[in-house]
């Protein structure tokens, strides 16, 4: 992938998509206050270069039967390459897993886990820790309730020149 300069139509351009992903091609270059081509052109380049990874719907799972939704601080058993690659590699084959970080610190990883219950959550870290993948220990954190998600990045505070002067 190649790195790109991002101007200001292209900073609105990703703002617009990451609230409103179904908005049209016209809608946006309208929204954009481009004509059609030159959006599309931009739009095109921005998922050439990877900066747009991907369109995806906001699902509510209240809506869709029983889940738990669980944070797992992870420690792994020693800090070899080895190891690491072997822990990626065991948690890559659970659908389970929604998100996995590498962490800087007192923990090597955090999971984000979507499952049916706990119980199956228990059954995907008995099999994390049958497979041998390094795991050492595990700390589990369940969420009782939503309070903050957004998808959309705060785009004028990345994009900002730099410190605030008062």
């Amino acid at each position: 992938m190649a790195s790109i300069k991002l101007d200001d139509r292209d900073i609105k351009i990703l703002a617009t998509l990451s609230r409103e992903g179904r908005i049209s091609k016209s809608d946006l270059a309208k929204r954009v206050n481009l004509s059609p081509t030159p959006c599309w052109e931009r739009l095109s380049r921005l998922e050439k270069a990877g900066v747009i990874s991907g369109y995806h719907a906001d699902i509510e799972l209240k809506h869709v039967g029983p889940q738990v939704s669980v944070f797992v601080m992870i420690e792994l058993e020693n800090h070899r390459s080895a190891t690491f690659q072997a822990f990626e590699q065991a948690i890559a084959g659970y659908d389970e897993i929604m998100s996995c970080w590498a962490l800087g610190g007192g923990f090597d990883y955090l999971l984000h886990v979507i499952t049916r219950d706990i119980d199956s959550y228990q059954r995907l870290i008995d099999d994390l820790l049958a497979r041998r993948a390094g795991l050492a220990r595990y700390f589990t954190y369940i969420v009782t309730k939503p309070v903050k998600h957004s998808t959309v990045p705060p785009f004028d505070i990345l994009t900002a020149a730099g410190p605030e002067t008062i």
